[in-house]
This record gives C-alpha cells, structure tokens and sequence, in this order.
C-alpha cells in the first residue's frame, strides 16, 4: 500500500497493556509515525508515566498528552511536568490539555464552572510560564503570584512545548483558535462536524490576528483494520455504541439522530450494562453509523475514511487501534 501523502500519528490509551503500548510507540517511530499521543481518561491509566516512559526509549517521535484536564492538576504542577519531559526528551512534548466532563468532575470533587475561561486563564498561566520569567497572574479561576520554572542549569531560554486544546463543543474549538498552538480534534465524529468546526477555528483565529494555517489540527480517529472486513466493523461498532449510550458530548457531536441515541440508551437500560441489553443496543447501530464516524473494515476501507478527516481539514490523524492486530494498522498507515 502507497504511504499515506499527510503525518499520521498514534493514539493510546488502556486499551492495551502498558508494555504493549510502549512496543506499538516505538515501532510507529521506526514506521515514520510523526507522535505518540496518550488518552487519559476516569482513574484507568494517568497520562504521564506513559508519554515519559515512551519519550526514554526514542529519539525522534513526538509525544503529547490526548488529553490531560486542567482541574485535576494545578496549572503551574501542568508546567511543571511538561518542562520535566522537555528535558527528557527536548522539542519532542506535546501539552494536550482538555476541559474535564460530569459527572466525573463532581465524583472526584471539583467543582467545574465556565469551562471555556478556566481554559482561557490556563493556557495563558501555562504559555508565561514556558517563557521561563516570572509571572503574577490574577484571574476568575486561575491564580498565581510571581512564580517561575526553576532549572537546574543556567539555561533561561523558553520551553519550545506547544499547547493543544482537546475541543468538542464550538465555544471551546473558537477559544483553540484564539490562544492554543493547535487544537486536538475529538474522534466519533462525522465529516460535516470537521467543516463546521473549522469555521469556529477560524474566526477564533481572527479574533486574535491569527490565519487557520497557523493553528495545527490533528485529530483522533477510531481505527479498526482487519483483513476480514466484517470484523473490523463489528470492534467498531462496540465502541460507537459505548460511546453513544455513556458519553452525551460524543453523543452530540457525532451527528447521530438524537432518535436512535434515546433507542440505543434505552436499549441498555442503564449502567453498568448488562451482556443482554448490550447486545440489543448494539443491533441499533447500523454500519452506515459505524462508517459515518469511524475507520472500519478493510485496510483499504480505512486510508480512505482517514483520507476523508485529511481532505476536511485534518492535518496529522491521530489512529486509534481498536482492532486486535494493532500492527496491521501501523503497517497500513506506516510512511517508510
């Protein structure tokens, strides 16, 4: 298969083990994958031993957080982290931060409030703080009086960690284009959801005398290659249902008609879910669905829906294998 034309990069998260996760980044790298990004999500797998254990066994892959939140951890500790890794592995850290969801936010007890300004105020303590000089900042939610990043040689030069906002919904995609160096582009979502958040990309961009070419776009995409088609789509289809009964903003975004997400949520009967339930809610979700907001099937059924995110403004898909044969899809993405 003729290598993909665009960067593509890898997504993890506790899927597999983490030792597996440390194989599939390495081999990626050797494959010509441009990043490693690390999901972190609920309590199952912290973002940050990951991308620091991957980032010591390469040497040119770039590795990000796909995402970090910004309530979890105190901005400056976020600086802090991320200042650690440039020294581990200089130029190559990714800083993909997003927005933490409910009900998590109450259960793990942080009280969440305008979402799109704690954002605003942490990228803006987070950008200071890489400048490597003092900063005082007093804002509605983020707070912090004349601190600065230490280091333990005399190098002041800035930290070269660019920041990615994790957006869904358009208020905080318009806020990536305004102040982030990129934004990551959520997965499960259809093609028409790629132009119209563009069009809020850009006039975020405007607002700050920015063009949309400055602002990097890589995007997550669900990725389930199999030799045998059928299967590809049917590991898909496990997951597109998941995510349409527990995930309301995926659920929004996906394009889905709300008709059948109200079936398909009924069909479980709420959570956890049981094996029967699971299996009726899974018969709703057709393969016209699964095609609409995922790569499934075929090797070759996958480069051209991945081909499709790129054509609408994606610049590096960001694969997530979901499938077993996870190599087969490094091999069906490899650039060398």
């Amino acid at each position: 298969m003729t290598p993909p034309p665009y960067p593509v990069a890898l997504y993890l998260t506790d899927w597999h083990p983490i030792h597996d996760g440390i194989a599939y980044a390495k081999e990626a790298e050797a494959r010509g994958f441009d990043a490693v990004w690390q999901g972190e999500a609920y309590l199952n797998r912290d973002a940050i031993v990951p991308i620091a254990a991957i980032a010591a066994v390469t040497s040119r892959i770039k590795v990000g957080t796909g995402v970090i939140n910004n309530w979890t951890r105190n901005v400056p500790v976020i600086a802090a982290t991320f200042s650690t890794l440039n020294d581990l592995a200089p130029g190559r850290i990714l800083l993909g931060i997003g927005a933490l969801w409910e009900p998590f936010a109450t259960k793990v007890g942080v009280h969440r409030r305008r979402p799109v300004q704690a954002m605003r105020e942490g990228v803006a303590v987070l950008k200071a703080l890489f400048s490597m000089k003092p900063v005082t900042y007093r804002g509605e939610i983020v707070r912090v009086e004349d601190v600065q990043l230490d280091t333990e040689n005399a190098d002041r030069r800035p930290k070269p960690i660019p920041v990615y906002i994790g957006a869904t919904g358009f208020k905080m995609v318009e806020l990536s284009g305004e102040v982030a160096d990129g934004i990551l582009l959520n997965y499960l979502v259809p093609i028409a959801y790629n132009h119209k958040a563009l069009e809020h990309l850009e006039a975020g961009a405007k607002r700050a005398g920015r063009r949309l070419a400055e602002i990097d776009r890589p995007q997550l995409v669900v990725c389930s290659p199999d030799r045998d088609a059928a299967k590809g789509i049917e590991v898909a289809r496990e997951l597109v249902t998941r995510y349409l009964a527990q995930e309301p903003h995926f659920a929004t975004a996906s394009g889905v008609p709300g008709e059948l997400v109200d079936e398909i949520q009924a069909a479980c009967g709420g959570w956890p879910v049981t094996p029967e339930n699971f299996a009726r809610a899974k018969r709703l979700v057709t393969d016209d669905v699964v095609h609409m907001i995922a790569a499934a099937g075929s090797p070759e059924q996958c480069r051209r829906k991945v081909d499709e995110y790129v054509a609408a403004g994606c610049t590096c898909p960001v694969l997530y294998p979901i499938a077993p044969d996870v190599r087969l899809m490094l091999e069906t993405f490899a650039r060398r």
